[in-house]
């Protein structure tokens, strides 16, 4: 089985290169942005996720003898570009934003400098692994924020496919979910694991309370127990005589969870169970999650909603040629102007406009130079390849602490649900919008 991670592209990507090599285009030195036009409608920020992602992909971005063969079977390309395909290796420089750190429309999140073949063919991949894990990282950063100091679990392995519940483990985690059911994002990624039983646990043995007794045999007083397959009243008397003061927790899947929840809560006080949690799940979003921040609830865990990027499945991301060289070798501003997709020519960098309490006030676009820092700024641009060798800290735990101080310095109004617009204003200095 190949692990290159090659094929993962559009075909157009190759038959573009065979033609730039007839043409003598495939030299050319030039640069590429991935950015959003603008976020998902009503969304006041992006997050940028799956940039380690896509940096360990690029690693294994080689056409070997399996993608090559498949290449030379199905007639993809000719001789000439299949050699080479064969030798391709990125050599270029790559920089962009930081993994986790919050995104505007306009902003450069990746820039790709190299030449015109080196460059365009990593436009799927760069594509499908930063607009996927992106848009999940929003819904998360979302429902993070609604849900404040209680935890949220992500749970949406079986809503998604496999490797895309790998990486959406991971980009809930970024944004900060404190665990995950999924135990292939805690094998590869470090994500915390969790998991207790589902209901079919219960439905096998005979009895609501055999059940109960086995789970606390295998895993103690301080598991989870799910108390909404039959009678949740019921189901709490038995867990608390079973388990005493200790019991961990209590899960609610179903009904009308606010309710259930108030309800519990007098039940397990009353038993002798205040430090019992309450966990809910059950079709959870981000507008969910906020009004259940009147219960008694001491976590949430969340599936099918937090996988699809709650409404928005991708970030809306685009990878653009913006400055090429001329016949002279000179480097000259490109742009889309086709209507409602034009595009900025010149090649961009970015700093994040501060008051002088660290509140962020926009977003600064330098065309052509780097915009100028007045004293409150911070500039967000950071080098992640150079010369084809990664220099970036991919690990996701660097991203989660990074999301979570890029996301305290946005406006209040960031957090607010309703649809509205970017929190701050995209600014271009140097070049027209």
């Amino acid at each position: 089985m190949t692990t290159s991670t090659a094929l993962l592209t559009d075909h157009y990507e190759l038959t573009m290169i065979e033609a730039a090599l007839r043409s003598g285009a495939a030299t050319r030195r030039c640069v590429f942005e991935l950015f959003a036009r603008r976020l998902p409608e009503g969304r006041r920020y992006g997050v940028v996720a799956g940039t380690g992602r896509f940096l360990e992909a690029l690693a294994g971005f080689r056409f070997d003898a399996v993608a090559l063969e498949q290449l030379a079977r199905t007639k993809v390309v000719d001789e000439a570009t299949l050699a080479w395909l064969s030798d391709y290796r990125f050599t270029g420089d790559i920089s962009g934003y930081a993994e986790g750190e919050a995104f505007f429309p306009g902003s450069p999140v990746l820039v790709v400098e190299s030449g015109f073949a080196e460059g365009v063919v990593l436009e799927t991949l760069a594509l499908s692994i930063l607009n996927h894990d992106s848009a999940v990282a929003a819904a998360a950063s979302r429902m993070t924020s609604a849900a404040g100091d209680r935890p949220c679990i992500e749970m949406g392995s079986r809503r998604t496919h496999e490797e895309a519940a790998v990486a959406s483990a991971r980009a809930a985690y970024l944004a900060g979910f404190a665990a995950t059911s999924n135990l292939e994002a805690g094998r590869r990624y470090g994500v915390p694991t969790t998991g207790t039983a589902a209901h079919a646990f219960t439905l096998v043995h005979d009895t609501e309370e055999e059940a109960f007794a086995a789970q606390l045999a295998a895993l103690g007083t301080g598991t989870t127990l799910l108390v909404d397959t039959y009678d949740v009243t019921h189901a709490v008397e038995t867990a608390v005589r079973l388990a005493g003061p200790d019991l961990g927790a209590v899960r609610l899947d179903s009904g009308d969870l606010l309710v259930l929840a108030r309800q519990v809560r007098e039940q397990l006080d009353a038993l002798g169970n205040g430090r019992t949690r309450i966990i809910v799940t059950s079709d959870l979003d981000e507008y969910a999650i906020a009004a259940l921040a009147a219960g008694p609830v001491s976590g949430y865990g969340v599936g099918t909603s937090l996988v699809t990027g709650s409404g928005a499945p991708t970030a809306g991301m685009v990878y653009k040629l913006v400055l090429r060289s001329n016949d002279d070798g000179v480097m000259e501003p490109v742009a889309k102007k086709s209507k409602d997709k034009t595009s900025v020519g010149g090649r961009k960098w970015a700093l994040r406009r501060r008051n002088t309490t660290g509140i962020a006030e926009a977003e600064i676009i330098g065309i052509g130079e780097a915009p100028h820092d007045d004293g409150d700024d911070r500039p967000l641009m950071v080098d992640l390849v150079r010369d084809g060798a990664v220099i970036a800290d991919t690990s996701v735990q660097a991203a989660r602490e990074r999301h979570h101080a890029s996301r305290e310095e946005l406006p209040a109004s960031a957090r607010q649900l309703q649809k509205g617009e970017p929190v701050i204003p995209t600014v271009y200095l140097g070049g027209a919008s």
